[in-house]
C-alpha cells in the first residue's frame, strides 16, 4: 500500500512539474508549482523526514509560491504569446543542456548502487538542535545571502518587465 502512495505522489510530482514547466498561463503554472512542491512534501512523509515536509509545506509552498504570485499580480504578467522560432543555437544548446543533465543522473545512479561507503547516521547528524546550529552558526552568511540574492532577483524582474508608462512613450516620439 505504501509503495502504491509514494507511486501516485511521485506521478503527480512529475505531472504537475511538466505542467509548471508547459503552460503559457503563468498564474496556472504557479498553482501547478504548489501542487508539486506538496505532493514533494508528501513523498518526504513517506520517507520517515515529517520535519523536511513541514519545512517544505512552510518555506517553499507557503513563502515563496506566494512571492511567486505576488510578484506575477503585480507584474500583471500576461499569457505568453507565440514567439518567433527558435534558432539553431538554442536547439544545440538544449541538447548539450539535455545530455549534461543525463551524464549527471548516471553518475548519480552509479553512485548510488556502488558499495555504500559512509558511516551510519548518529544522532547527533540527524537531530534538530544540530541542524539548528550548523544552520544558524556555520552556514548563517550563506543563509543570509540567499536571502539577499532572492531580494534582488525580485527587484531585477520587477524593474525588467515594468511597461513603459505612456508619459515616457510620448517624451520618446517626439
Amino acid at each position: 500500500m505504501e509503495a502504491a502512495i509514494f507511486g501516485f505522489f511521485a506521478l503527480l510530482a512529475l505531472a504537475s512539474a511538466i505542467v509548471v514547466i508547459a503552460h503559457r498561463n503563468p498564474v496556472y503554472s504557479t498553482m501547478s508549482l504548489v501542487v508539486t512542491l506538496v505532493s514533494v512534501a508528501a513523498l518526504f512523509v513517506l520517507l520517515g523526514a515529517p520535519f523536511i515536509a513541514a519545512l517544505q509545506v512552510l518555506i517553499y509552498t507557503g513563502a515563496i509560491v506566494v512571492l511567486f504570485l505576488f510578484v506575477i499580480m503585480l507584474l500583471n504578467v500576461q499569457r505568453e504569446g507565440a514567439g518567433p522560432a527558435s534558432g539553431r543555437g538554442q536547439k544545440w544548446g538544449a541538447v548539450l543542456a539535455a545530455s549534461a543533465f543525463a551524464g549527471m543522473l548516471g553518475m548519480l545512479l552509479w553512485r548510488a548502487y556502488a558499495p555504500a561507503q559512509a558511516p551510519p547516521l548518529t544522532e547527533d547528524l540527524v537531530s534538530l538542535p544540530a541542524l539548528a546550529r550548523r544552520l544558524f552558526g556555520e552556514y548563517m552568511l550563506a543563509f543570509q545571502m540567499i536571502g539577499l540574492l532572492l531580494l534582488a532577483a525580485v527587484i531585477g524582474a520587477t524593474v525588467l518587465a515594468r511597461r513603459p508608462d505612456a508619459k515616457s512613450d510620448a517624451e520618446d516620439a517626439r
